[in-house]
């Protein structure tokens, strides 16, 4: 199926915001293949055994929506950022739970693909790497959402900029300071004794 129109969704999305709950009905299934797209990216370098599955991080995150429409929308771009942090929140979530069950053991790990060339084939726990944007949310906001919107959303330079209001050179920026700043980050918190800090 191919990408809705940016127009189509930003229609519906607005129209959602006034009141028709018949507009969100015809929203989901236009963008339900891309956050199927989203969820798979997201949960491929689970370790085996997790047990959030593509289909239930989408309707998760289709709850988590159905309680947004206050949410001022803006755009196509804007709607997949929200969806991005909606899905970033449930897999810590998770991953807290189940850490919280084994006392320490089998986090879920989500690997920092190709943007972690430094650590080919390595994957990072999401603790983490959460706990490494949050930190990252604290001193450099903006590049966090980069990330957030990149990684997470799986948006591209240009969507990113759309959703931030500023140009694709200052994303391409962002993007690479943040991977910088984050390698650095995970690098120092898995070393033995050592705090985290960027």
């Amino acid at each position: 199926m191919p990408e809705p129109s940016g127009g189509d969704v930003t229609r519906l999305l607005l129209a959602w915001r006034a009141g028709d709950d018949s507009a969100l009905e015809l929203l989901i299934p236009l963008v339900y293949d891309h956050l199927r797209r989203l969820a798979h990216c997201r949960l491929r370098g689970e370790n085996p055994g997790h047990t959030l599955q593509t289909t239930a991080l989408v309707n998760e995150t289709y709850l988590h929506l159905v309680d947004a429409r206050q949410v001022a929308w803006q755009d196509r771009a804007h709607f997949y950022a929200l969806c991005a942090q909606v899905m970033r929140r449930i897999l810590v979530d998770a991953a807290r739970a189940k850490g919280t069950r084994k006392r320490g053991g089998d986090h879920l790990a989500v690997p920092l693909e190709d943007w972690l060339a430094a650590a080919p084939g390595r994957n990072r726990d999401l603790l983490a790497l959460d706990d490494a944007l949050s930190e990252l949310a604290r001193t450099e906001p903006r590049e966090s959402q980069v990330v957030e919107l990149r990684y997470f959303g799986g948006l591209n330079v240009e969507e990113t900029a759309e959703v931030l209001k500023v140009s694709p050179r200052t994303v391409a920026r962002d993007w690479n300071m943040a991977r910088l700043r984050l390698l650095r980050a995970l690098r120092r918190g898995s070393e033995p004794g050592r705090a985290k800090r960027l």
